[in-house]
């Protein structure tokens, strides 16, 4: 049975996420703090902000549509209660569908599209054990998202790292 990925909108005090065209100029804005396998972590202080933030980040695109990427990034809530995964999808992806997602074949099940702006459209999920395990185990994850109701496009997600980089975040 499918793990249920929980979806939560928790979009204050963290990072906004960016499509991977731009994703060299958030690298700019902030600074890398380490990187772990294909995972970097970022951090930068937003303005207003009391004290420096930091996300696990990866950007990646699908291998046979190159213009179709995702901004992959995990970080703390602002009140270190939780940790979440939010992917950015680019605009014109089917939001009733969600964003699927596979650990190493094995079908974990879909987060629901929370928001969207001008950069694309968010998906959240809280990181609860089971899920985290899964990433820290596996060796490559495929998220999934829809253009039409019959069109999944696979967008392999390297997991080398995950679990290093997430005992590295602040």
């Amino acid at each position: 049975m499918p793990l249920v990925v929980r979806v939560v909108a928790v979009l204050a005090a963290t990072l906004a996420v960016i499509l991977p065209a731009a994703a060299q100029q958030q690298q700019q804005e902030g600074s890398v703090r380490s990187t772990h396998g294909a995972w970097s972590i970022l951090c930068d202080t937003p303005a207003g902000a009391a004290s420096e933030q930091c996300i696990m980040m990866q950007n990646v695109v699908a291998e046979d549509r190159p213009e179709v990427g995702l901004s992959v990034a995990v970080l703390r809530t602002a009140d270190n209660k939780a940790e979440i995964m939010r992917v950015l999808a680019p605009l014109g992806v089917l939001l009733p569908n969600g964003l699927g997602l596979y650990v190493d074949g094995e079908d974990i099940g879909r987060a629901y599209f929370v928001r969207c702006f001008q950069d694309g459209c968010y998906a959240e999920v809280i990181l609860e054990d089971t899920l985290l395990g899964k990433l820290r185990n596996g060796e490559s994850a495929t998220f999934i998202v829809f253009q039409t109701p019959e069109e999944g496009i696979g967008i392999p997600v390297d997991l080398k790292g995950f679990g290093e980089g997430f005992d590295a975040l602040p």
